[in-house]
């Protein structure tokens, strides 16, 4: 059967429990059609580039199928047909990835971002040529004086 990588938007309104049913409802017309969904992933609420039937934001999600082309026809209809659906794009591809998306890898990236543990921070005890705060002087007592 031809493999396929298909994703989604669903509208910013729903929560992430509706999109996992719109997924298992899109998972079912694959299954009963003869195909088979090897991987899901749920890639989160992303900022789109521009408005799409006044919302800002959508819930983004990758299925990898492995379905004839009639399943994928009737699961593409029920989403033209679902007003939770925004947007969708299936391309069939030669080989399915079975590694983490890389919109998953940069999400896992964004949350291990490379921070400094406190060891690795410079010494701040030395501020250099600046006086501490209690030898510091507000404007207001500097006009006073007198």
């Amino acid at each position: 059967m031809p493999l396929y990588e298909h994703v989604f938007l669903a509208r910013q309104d729903i929560t992430s429990q509706q999109v996992d049913t719109l997924v298992e409802n899109f998972k079912g017309i694959i299954e009963n059609n003869g195909g088979k969904v090897e991987k899901v992933e749920g890639w989160g609420l992303k900022t789109l580039a521009y408005r799409i039937k006044k919302n800002r934001k959508a819930h983004f999600t990758l299925l990898n199928l492995d379905a004839p082309p009639a399943a994928v026809k009737e699961m593409e209809r029920q989403m033209g047909i679902n007003e939770d659906v925004l947007r969708f794009m299936t391309i069939k591809v030669e080989a399915l990835d079975p590694e983490p998306s890389a919109m998953v890898q940069k999400r896992d990236r964004d949350d291990r971002r490379d921070r400094p543990d406190r060891g690795d921070r410079p010494d701040r005890g030395d501020r250099g040529d600046r006086p501490d705060r209690g030898e510091r002087r507000r404007p207001e007592e500097t006009s006073r004086e007198g």
